[in-house]
């Protein structure tokens, strides 16, 4: 596959209606969500039926494709109801099904092609016989295993004609390509199937049997325990690397994270991938990409597996403050006039104070608020969390643009 051939696809999640909003507004190329059962993330506000023609309806206006995730390992039971959602869903005009388990995979051949079918991370796909099985088989693109490095992505796609799609920013999970059972154990609800309690993140603490009652801690620090998780992954340093390896599109982790995290990790992302493109030989990575991404909330950034770095995956337990780390405030709803926006408010903010906008395809642009109109047309000082208020500024802005405020040192 040559890697250069088309450039590559940025990935976006889509946990629901509004992040689908946000994800075609900041520049992503594609976007991954799913329907309200079926997906491994059922504890994000995901989409009815009815809701998925009109994010198909959205997305495509825009040249925005849609991949939707059907990757829970199935049981018996549910059988009947998925061959149902797949006849049902293989009539909105997706671009792809992101499936896991081959049993759905079987049902899948025969309820939607020739729509295309991507296989998910989780069916752990690390060497290229398995993915030419796969594409023997008809599937269009593997998600990479996480497990695997930038050499192995590069040995798979050149020995196949299949799309690879890679992660290249987000959470990690410290299991086998995600599969786990830990929640399973601890809070009886099951990984695999969408309702991961997180169980590798939370404060641990040692106790020892003839002590009963005193818990010692394991490396802790003011932000906790850690023992299970792993650092989060941001590849913003390596996008020319990820295209070498023939690398076809580039996944952003997150349907369940805010707008504020999938604004900026789009929009730096989408900057830097067509920065590369636009002069390949003289391309380097800006510090404000590296800024706006050390800004949104994470647990140490590192770059996985992809350099074969041990390391790289251990918590990083002297992770720096970050110098200025700014609040999101809230999201433009309506431009009502020259430097005059609605917005709804999620955070508090204040007259005469100075803000952040971020706006797509740039760096964010600071701001000043001159005034704050209620729905009642009243100038007010004070704007709270859950309302809707008017905002003169200096400058021009979009609806879908995202104000923060800007926290002092």
């Amino acid at each position: 596959m040559n890697a250069n051939a088309t450039k590559i696809e940025l990935l976006a999640p889509a946990g629901d209606f509004e992040k689908l909003e946000i994800a075609i507004h900041y520049g992503a190329d594609a976007v991954y969500l799913a329907g309200q059962d079926f997906s491994l993330r059922n504890f994000s506000g995901n989409f009815s039926i009815e809701e998925l023609h009109r994010a198909v309806k959205l997305a495509h206006a825009h040249g925005v494709k849609v991949y939707l995730a059907c990757n829970i390992y199935s049981r018996n039971f549910e059988q009947n109801a998925i061959i149902e959602f797949l006849k049902m869903v293989g009539e909105i005009g997706l671009d792809a099904v992101i499936i896991a388990d081959p049993g759905i995979f079987h049902e899948a051949r025969k309820c939607i092609l020739p729509m295309a079918i991507h296989l998910s991370t989780q069916a752990n796909t690390t060497n290229y016989n398995s993915v030419l099985f796969w594409q023997d088989l008809g599937v269009r693109r593997i998600n990479a295993a996480r497990e695997l490095s930038l050499e192995e992505i590069a040995q798979i796609a050149s020995h196949s004609m299949i799309e690879i799609e890679a992660f290249v920013h987000g959470a990690m999970c410290i299991s086998y390509s995600g599969r786990c059972l830990l929640s399973n154990f601890m809070a009886n609800r099951e990984s695999n199937r969408g309702y991961c309690a997180h169980a590798c993140r939370w404060k641990y603490a040692l106790a020892e049997e003839i002590r009963p009652g005193r818990y010692m801690p394991i490396m802790e620090d003011k932000r906790g325990t850690y023992i299970l998780h792993s650092r989060d992954l941001c590849m913003i340093e390596h996008i020319p690397p990820m295209i070498s390896a023939g690398i076809a599109s580039l996944k952003i982790e997150g349907r369940m994270k805010g707008i504020h995290y999938l604004a900026t990790s789009v929009n730096v992302y989408r900057q830097a991938i067509d920065s590369y493109y636009a002069d390949p030989a003289h391309y380097r990575v800006k510090t404000e990409w590296i800024n706006e991404l050390a800004a949104i909330n994470h647990r140490g950034y590192s770059t996985g597996f992809y350099f074969g770095e041990p390391d790289q995956q251990s918590p990083n337990f002297d992770m720096p403050a970050v110098d200025r780390e700014p609040i999101f405030a809230g999201k433009i709803t309506e431009r009502q006039a020259p430097q005059t926006v609605k917005i709804e408010v999620r955070n508090k903010i204040c007259l005469g104070e100075s803000i952040e906008v971020i706006s797509p395809r740039g760096p964010a642009r600071v701001d000043k608020i001159h005034d704050i109109i209620d729905l009642h047309h009243h100038s007010i000082p004070v704007a709270q969390p859950n309302s809707q208020v008017t905002l003169k500024l200096f400058h021009d802005y979009a609806p879908n643009d995202l104000i923060r405020r800007i926290a002092k040192k």
